[in-house]
């Protein structure tokens, strides 16, 4: 009987790992701010290993009041803009940002479905991101049930805060 060839099983690292790679390369830290992904980001980010050392710690603020108590989104922001919206996205940044002191902060708000919100369609994501240089966010239209929603949402956040390391 011929022997079995050992293969050798190489992996590509995934985005979050890459992600912390790179902050872990600069000494820099990330917190997130989440709404429609509930926990998902923190939970990719967390998952590659090295995180203890880059990843401060997260805030689901899944409903409006909580958006406004811990990250202090202007209520006024949240009536004239509404949650699912750019400026909601950059303000959680910001302050998730401030609650946990790091270097970048990151959020997702949006309609995961089934229904729509504030007259924006199902698959309308926002992401923020926040540094001292200021804040900004990337708004995407993305289409699948209410889970592939979410899950592009954590891709594309991560994609975006590895695009921001530069």
């Amino acid at each position: 009987m011929a022997e079995a060839e050992e293969t050798e099983i190489v992996e590509s690292p995934t985005v979050a790992a890459q992600l912390v790679a790179g902050l872990l390369g600069r000494g820099e830290t990330v917190a997130t701010a989440e709404s429609l992904t509930g926990g998902l980001l923190s939970g990719a980010i967390t998952a590659a290993a090295g995180a203890s050392s880059v990843y401060v710690g997260g805030v689901v603020t899944y409903a409006t009041r909580a958006k406004e108590e811990l990250l202090a989104v202007p209520a006024e922001l949240v009536v004239e803009e509404g949650v699912v919206s750019a400026a909601c996205a950059e303000s959680m940044a910001r302050g998730v940002r401030r609650l946990l002191g790091t270097v970048y902060g990151v959020s997702t708000t949006g309609v995961a479905g089934p229904d729509t919100q504030d007259g924006k369609a199902v698959g309308t994501v926002y992401i923020g991101l926040a540094t001292a240089a200021g804040s900004w966010s990337v708004e995407l239209h993305l289409d699948g049930d209410r889970s592939r929603i979410r899950e592009a949402t954590v891709e594309a956040a991560l994609a975006e805060l590895l695009r921001a390391l530069g």
